[in-house]
């Protein structure tokens, strides 16, 4: 057991929380000094404290002894929507290919060079559907800890579709939970021209200003 480490976890969860040490002091009565001396290492929290964080910020017991969230406990948060994704998936392609001659497939791409987007379309004859399984941000303020960030899916500015919102998170740590599937999209298939569905995410500071991201994509596709 590190107290090094365990300090510096404890100060990255006060920090990612937006809190002060006084603020975490007041929490768990007691003094902000005690707070710093955690952070530095020169002391710990005694377990009854240790486990009352845990629960207060959605971690185990373990990570603050080891100083870090274990990566089989995120591997194993991140496999079960891993696996309804590609469930998803799946059965579009099985439910379309035996029902429809003309069903076809296309990937879904950013415009952006800010972000990577994965996804596909898929169309016949009769609807299509859209499906974004991972968006990722390659700029350089993924470490600001927005008060909140939202985002949306349009197409002419017209709304498709609302994803979840979250409060006190990095844009990085809030795109790992963002996906969209949208199913009988259209009614009968059509061409999709670049710049006519975008992705719009609006992440909001402490202080109220908002920074805005519009990510036009490319759904490379077309009926026959």
């Amino acid at each position: 057991m590190n107290p090094e480490k365990i300090g510096q976890f404890i100060k990255e969860i006060r920090v990612k929380n937006n809190l002060t040490q006084k603020d975490l002091a007041d929490k768990y009565n007691v003094t902000y000094q005690a707070v710093s001396k955690w952070e530095n290492g020169k002391n710990l929290p005694d377990i009854l404290l240790i486990r009352q964080m845990a629960k207060d910020f959605n971690i185990n017991v373990e990570d603050i002894l080891d100083g870090s969230v274990a990566k089989k406990r995120i591997y194993k948060k991140l496999l079960i929507p891993f696996i309804i994704i590609l469930l998803i998936i799946i059965s579009i392609f099985v439910i379309n290919h035996i029902n429809n001659d003309g069903f076809n497939t296309s990937s879904v791409s950013s415009m952006c060079s800010d972000f990577d987007v994965n996804g596909m379309i898929t169309y016949d004859k009769n609807k299509s559907s859209i499906f974004i399984s991972k968006v990722n941000y390659n700029g350089c303020e993924d470490n600001v800890i927005y008060k909140r960030i939202e985002c949306n899916l349009f197409e002419d500015n017209i709304l498709i579709k609302s994803c979840i919102f979250k409060e006190n998170t990095t844009l990085k740590e809030y795109l790992n939970e963002v996906s969209f599937y949208i199913d009988n999209y259209e009614q009968v298939c059509k061409n999709y021209d670049n710049n006519t569905i975008k992705l719009n995410i609006k992440a909001i500071k402490d202080d109220g200003t908002t920074k805005n991201y519009e990510i036009p994509l490319n759904l490379e596709s077309n009926c026959n």
